[in-house]
């Protein structure tokens, strides 16, 4: 499971013309499902995103978490972060999860967050418009 993680004041995501997810100060993430997730890896995942480190603190340095700042989350399913871009010019998708599994576990995501911190999403398989204002900018890639 891969979460593409950015530091955002703002974040929303528009599907056909309507907001369907927004949030101010926190976290939008671009999560990806490979074949070999599960629950656990996602259950992993989320605690490593909610306590990672990437707020300031009074002086200024990178040492408070999403929870730390009761800041907001904004879940965006990517399937494209589990493509394979080794070889050529077009990417492969052969790791990436198959619809059900990566809907289901996305969806679990979403829930399991919602119970921990403010959280917005996407709509899964979705043409979606996501617009952010990327703080910093901070931008991490998380895999477990």
């Amino acid at each position: 499971m891969i979460a593409l993680i950015q530091r955002v004041s703002s974040a929303q995501v528009v599907v056909d013309g309507d907001s369907v997810g927004a949030i101010d100060q926190g976290i939008l993430l671009l999560l990806g499902v490979q074949k070999d997730d599960d629950s656990d890896k996602a259950k992993k995942l989320l605690d490593k995103v909610l306590s990672y480190r990437i707020f300031s603190d009074d002086e200024g340095r990178m040492n408070r978490s999403l929870r730390d700042i009761d800041g907001e989350l904004l879940v965006v399913s990517q399937f494209t972060l589990a493509a394979d871009t080794r070889k050529g010019t077009r990417p492969g998708f052969s790791k990436s999860a198959a619809p059900a599994l990566a809907e289901a576990l996305y969806d679990e995501f979403v829930a399991t967050a919602s119970e921990q911190v403010r959280t917005a999403s996407g709509r899964f398989g979705a043409d979606m418009k996501v617009s952010l204002t990327n703080d910093g900018p901070v931008t991490f890639w998380l895999e477990v």
